[in-house]
């Protein structure tokens, strides 16, 4: 199992799109979008690669955009109008706001652009003609096993920071965030929303914005709550980074486990180097290159995408990363996943 998920998603990123010719030749003269929430993270940088290798191999005409930061709602749905406005087939879209940005989208979609939701599930998830994602529930849940297995009967005394996403809390930092209590072993009450629960075992939430300074200082914030903080959840690799500099500013960097998500080329370097515990990778350029293909056959016939058998999107994979397996938690290795990381 483990190789053949290996093997497939290398194949995949050498970018062998499976689409007929005629998709091809028909694809030529038609445009897509790619609205991403910024373009600096290396997630969507290897994104957009994705996105105009694969469009290049199809003909598409290829437009990107970005917010200027992670939250930045408005710039996004600038982008959509101008999308629209220029008669693109679809748009694969990143949302920032994944409940506010439902409005655009339906114009969008009123206008017959199809848009495939990437990463980040709308709110609902069917606002979007289709979601190519990381089972991020699964990502989470990955990394909450592992890090209880690692614990042991001490996971019954873990003091737990939760380091996440944003206030407004997009779909992404939920499910990442709810699937790694789950793994761990914590009832998660209302599973659409994250801080609730009331296990002993949480010190707290707080909120990152995705990038290592804000990892930094969310991970200093909980830390003056409690100094005996011994699990770190971080919603990805760069607040990671910055949970670990805060830990190692104290004296405490080699006490704690700090999981996360995402499996970028820094990422599964930090995982060698003992930054990070585990990681769970997931695969950006793949759902970038798929979304292209799909847009590609929605303008030669009208083919709209269809999701994995029982699952409400398209399940683009997801590996956990670490060089400590856990008894019965299936891992793959530093070096296999520095031979699919991104970045």
């Amino acid at each position: 199992m483990k190789n053949l998920l290996i093997g497939t998603l290398l194949a995949s990123g050498t970018m062998t799109i499976a689409m007929s010719g005629a998709a091809l030749a028909d694809a030529h003269g038609t445009s897509a979008c790619l609205i991403t929430k910024t373009d600096t993270n290396p997630f969507f940088v290897k994104m957009r690669e994705g996105a105009e290798a694969a469009a290049a191999e199809a003909g598409i005409t290829l437009r990107s955009y970005a917010g200027k930061i992670d939250g930045d709602h408005e710039t996004q749905v600038a982008a959509i109008e101008t999308c629209i406005a220029d008669g693109a087939s679809g748009i694969l879209l990143t949302a920032s706001d994944t409940s506010s940005i439902v409005g655009a989208v339906t114009q969008a979609r009123d206008a017959g652009l199809l848009v495939i939701a990437l990463d980040t599930p709308l709110d609902p998830i069917d606002a979007a003609d289709a979601t190519f994602a990381t089972d991020n529930f699964l990502a989470g849940e990955l990394i909450g096993q592992w890090a209880a297995a690692t614990l042991g009967d001490e996971a019954a005394n873990a003091r737990i920071a939760m380091l996440d996403l944003a206030v407004s809390q997009p779909t992404v930092g939920v499910l990442r965030d709810q699937g790694f209590l789950t793994g761990f072993g914590i009832d998660v009450k209302d599973p659409s929303k994250w801080g609730d629960e009331d296990d002993p075992r949480i010190v707290g939430n707080d909120v990152t914005a995705g990038n290592e300074e804000g990892g930094r200082k969310a991970m200093e914030n909980l830390l003056a709550v409690d100094p005996t903080i011994n699990v770190v959840y971080t919603i990805n690799e760069p607040a990671a980074a910055g949970a670990y500099e805060a830990l190692k500013s104290i004296g405490r960097e080699g006490e704690v486990l700090i999981v996360s998500v995402d499996g970028g080329c820094p990422g599964v370097q930090n995982v060698a180097d003992g930054v990070i515990g585990a990681t769970s990778q997931q695969y950006p350029l793949l759902m970038a290159a798929k979304g292209i293909e799909a847009i590609a056959a929605y303008a030669a016939d009208g083919t709209k995408p269809e999701n994995t058998p029982g699952k409400d999107f398209f399940d683009t994979g997801v590996a956990l990363v670490t060089d400590q397996p856990a008894e019965g938690v299936e891992s793959i290795s530093v070096e296999e996943g520095k031979a699919l990381c991104w970045g």
